[in-house]
């Protein structure tokens, strides 16, 4: 019944067949293994081997290395050896794209190779053609013959594959009839996926990457219920975002993505693609695995969701969910972010400056940046000084009935409060529930019938429940069957102790739930243990807590989740591939001169490529490209088109700017932007 993974409402892995990677075995609920790639000249033995060290050193289970051509893929053979040598056994992945005979010479070397069927036999050359079925039938022959080759030496050699493919290198076959679509992705695959189940080769993962996480949810959602009914059982998955960028958005959209996935038990193996050193992918991956370990989710915690009838909305796209109008949130309206400042003793004017708004005493105004929070929770305090027109201010019902400025303060309710009350706002009232915690009746919602479509209640929807995405989600569900079509804010509050771990926590809880179309509003939050913790790691200057306080690291957290769910943009979009052997210039040192000129030009999403390999395809929907064509050469692109070939790289920064400014998208930035 649920289409795509075991249960919604219970933590089941999804069962997958059981592969072997040289002596790793994969998938059929063995742990979810994590995973990254070198950055280094394949060619370098010796700096290749100290790279791939490291990542083990740090957790990696197996590491994976590009081959390009022949060379590389025959080099394979020394870096194995070496690493042997030194006492490192764990598996490697040999990372082909265009060049058959280099995967053919990998699989007799490495324990799994790694090939894109977009570009495995296909030369994308971004052409339309309407094939009739005979003409298509007369390609899956082409590719049958040129892959099968590569198929029969993994069964000889006991080598792993994957069939990893890319949102953004689609062949022009799989576009010309299914279109730029997570459809179009899963039939990629499959077309691979049938040929080696042909020749009886079963030892395969799949992957589908795409920079844009909510395409990515869903084609692997709709490739797991596309092996089962065609084949009746699933292999096992490699979960990844492809080029996420790096330090808190990189973070944010992969735990988006990733998370998404792992929340239903769909994965078996992971990889964080961060424009930063590999090994530090690895403990990301680590702490986004650690939230499924078994001590952590107890059966007895899921017996308090109740079980889905039937789903009310379709898991394989996107719609949002109709809600009326309250206030500024609901409708059509972009999803609001709510500032919790309960934990400061005394707010004050400066205070604010952490969540997007900055008083100038000498011009009695107030400065108003793009991440903005719309709403701050207050508690028990009513400010003693004027507020900028845009916020408007959250407290507890006592504090609310003394507030005088019954358009600035609203009052936030328990569920069983705002109906017993005889004080309420004439125009917004919110009102918390607690989904399925221990403490709840599981099916009593007696209350949401006393509430339901009341034209002036927000809900505010959180979980003590461990498994609190899906009884969140449950609660979603429970609104979608009943008709209630208030708006929702999501309140998510962590108890994990690092800046990557609440990202993680964050990420995954609240940009699972809009992916699904739900949500209307965000509010982040820690309790009182990890703000204290969090305090200490923002006075030690760890981390992206540092040199800002706890409620700007929430804030700024708030707004990268709404952006890389695509539901409200309110920065610049970069779409950074992480460094591979492949690279042809300094890819974290480009990124961030790139991000230093470019990050005032909000919702303008630019791709930053490190070769031409993950140039044109990869970027996906970026509306400007920076790839590298050459030792020292760039290539720019407006959209997928070509604008500007071997621009020198000591220029083409600035070129880029002078394409922006020539497309209309560039704004100069503000003074205060730097």
């Amino acid at each position: 019944m649920q289409l795509y993974c075991e249960s919604m409402t219970e933590y089941k892995r999804l069962k997958t067949r059981e592969v072997k990677i040289g002596n790793l075995l994969l998938g059929n609920n063995h742990p979810v293994r994590v995973q990254t790639m070198t950055t280094t000249d394949t060619m370098d033995t010796m700096a290749t081997v100290e790279q791939a060290i490291r990542c083990i050193e740090a957790g990696a289970e197996l590491v994976r290395i590009t081959a390009p051509s022949k060379t590389e893929a025959e080099n394979l053979a020394n870096i194995k050896n070496e690493l042997h040598r030194r006492g490192y056994h764990v598996p490697l992945i040999a990372d082909i794209h265009f060049t058959p005979n280099a995967a053919e010479i990998a699989a007799a070397i490495v324990e799994k190779v790694r090939v894109n069927p977009g570009n495995y036999v296909d030369k994308k050359k971004f052409e339309q053609i309407d094939y009739t079925d005979a003409e298509y039938a007369e390609e899956i022959e082409r590719i049958k013959d040129r892959f099968t080759p590569l198929v029969k030496i993994c069964r000889q050699h006991g080598t792993a594959m994957r069939i990893g493919t890319n949102h953004g290198s689609l062949s022009d076959r799989i576009m010309s009839r299914y279109g730029d679509t997570a459809m179009g992705m899963v039939e990629s695959a499959m077309e691979f996926l049938r040929i080696a189940r042909g020749e009886d080769f079963h030892n395969i993962i799949l992957s589908m990457k795409s920079s844009n996480p909510l395409v990515m949810v869903q084609a692997y959602r709709l490739l797991v219920s596309h092996m089962m009914d065609e084949f009746g059982e699933c292999y096992p998955l490699h979960l990844g975002v492809t080029e996420a960028g790096d330090g808190e958005d990189g973070r944010i959209k992969s735990a988006i993505g990733i998370g998404t996935l792992l929340e239903d038990g769909i994965g078996d193996t992971i990889r964080v693609s961060l424009t930063e050193d590999p090994e530090l992918e690895i403990p990301v991956c680590r702490d986004i695995v650690k939230r499924y370990a078994s001590n952590r989710l107890p059966d007895s915690v899921s017996k308090q969701i109740p079980t889905i009838e039937k789903l009310p909305y379709a898991p394989f796209e996107y719609k949002r969910r109709e809600t009326f109008a309250v206030n500024n949130m609901g409708a059509k309206q972009v999803p609001v972010v709510i500032a919790d400042l309960t934990k400061i003793e005394k707010i004050t004017a400066a205070h604010l400056q952490s969540v997007g708004y900055t008083y100038d005493e000498i011009s009695d105004k107030w400065a108003i940046s793009d991440m903005a929070a719309d709403y701050i929770i207050t508690g028990n305090q009513l400010l003693d000084f004027a507020l900028p027109g845009t916020v408007k201010v959250i407290v507890y019902p006592a504090t609310w009935q003394l507030a005088i400025d019954k358009g600035t303060y609203f009052p936030l309710f328990e569920d069983s409060g705002y109906a017993a009350s005889d004080s309420k706002s004439e125009e917004l009232n919110f009102v918390m529930v607690d989904c399925f915690s221990d403490q709840s009746p599981i099916n009593d919602f007696t209350y949401l019938e006393e509430l339901a479509n009341d034209p002036k209640v927000v809900f505010c929807l959180s979980s003590k429940n461990t498994l609190a995405m899906q009884s969140v989600r449950r609660m979603m569900i429970e609104f979608m069957n009943r008709g209630i079509h208030n708006p929702v804010v999501f309140i998510t509050d962590s108890n994990w102790s690092t800046a990557d771990e609440h990202l993680i926590h964050y990420a995954t809880e609240t940009g699972a739930l809009f992916l699904e179309g739900m949500g209307d509003g965000i509010c982040l939050a820690m309790s009182s243990e990890a703000y204290s913790a969090a305090a200490n790691i923002a006075v030690s200057g760890r981390n992206y807590i540092a040199n800002a306080s706890i409620e700007q690291f929430i804030n700024n957290t708030s707004f990268s989740i709404l952006q890389a769910t695509r539901t409200r943009i309110s920065k610049t979009e970069y779409i950074s591939c992480p460094s591979c052997g492949r690279t042809l210039f300094d890819l974290q040192e480009t990124t961030a001169k790139i991000r230093s000129v470019t990050n005032h030009l909000k919702g303008v999403k630019i791709a930053i490529m490190g070769c031409i390999v993950n140039g044109p395809g990869e970027m996906a929907d970026a509306d400007f490209g920076y790839v590298g064509s050459g030792v020292g050469k760039i290539t720019l692109y407006r959209g997928k088109e070509v604008v500007k070939r071997n621009v020198e790289s000591a220029i083409a920064v600035d070129e880029l700017i002078n394409l922006l400014k020539e497309s209309d998208a560039w704004v100069e930035a503000p003074m205060n932007v730097k």
